[in-house]
């Protein structure tokens, strides 16, 4: 399918990104990087350029796979020496297993139904699943740059969705999870909210 110039070029992407969060961006990023232990091996779903490979967690000792739709983001990943996989997470393949499963910011692209995307983090985690999701609408930003760039953002290559979460349909969407919820908490800027699902199985 066709892809937006965003989901086709980092450079674009990271500066499309940026306008969205402004000094919040690296917040969003760094969040995510303090909640995976050293030496972890992390799978990240809908990975972009793989940002929080590059800049956050290659320090940290990490055995980091990417997944995404885009064939560039994930040809650049692996040049810079993580490992990436072409994936469209609309269909049903099982999950590689690691110890966090990570999504950032992509879960309203499986709406109306993002349950079962869920679920299957949960089946590939070994030890938690981490889960951020935007809860403002910017596409209806009175900066018509921003709302332009947001409703961009909604088409990663498989359909424009106008959909998006807000804080109570988050937390509702959360709530069949409830028993396994380590921590739910805001990015500085209040623009994300971030889930720590724990899936080890003593608890599940």
């Amino acid at each position: 399918m066709s892809t937006t110039v965003i989901y086709k070029n980092a450079f674009f992407y990271e500066v499309a990104m940026r306008m969205l969060y402004g000094r919040y961006y690296s917040a969003r990023y760094s969040a995510i990087a303090d909640l995976i232990p050293e030496g972890s091996t992390v799978l990240d779903l809908c990975c972009g350029p793989a940002v929080l490979f590059d800049r956050y967690l290659r320090r940290k000792r990490i055995e980091y796979t990417g997944l995404d739709m885009s064939e560039s983001f994930i040809k650049r990943l692996r040049a810079r020496g993580g490992k990436g996989e072409v994936w469209d997470l609309l269909k049903e393949t099982a999950l590689p297993q690691a110890d966090c499963v990570v999504m950032q910011a992509s879960l309203m692209h499986f709406l109306p139904s993002p349950l079962p995307v869920i679920e299957r983090m949960l089946h590939a985690a070994r030890q938690r699943v981490i889960i951020a999701e935007p809860i403002r609408n910017l596409a209806e930003s009175t900066n018509p740059v921003v709302a332009m760039i947001s409703r961009r953002l909604t088409d990663p290559g498989n359909g424009k969705s106008s959909a998006r979460f807000n804080q109570q349909t988050l937390d509702k969407l959360f709530l069949p999870f409830a028993d396994l919820i380590e921590e739910a908490f805001l990015i500085p800027g209040g623009r994300e909210k971030i889930y720590v699902l724990n899936s080890t199985p003593s608890t599940r």
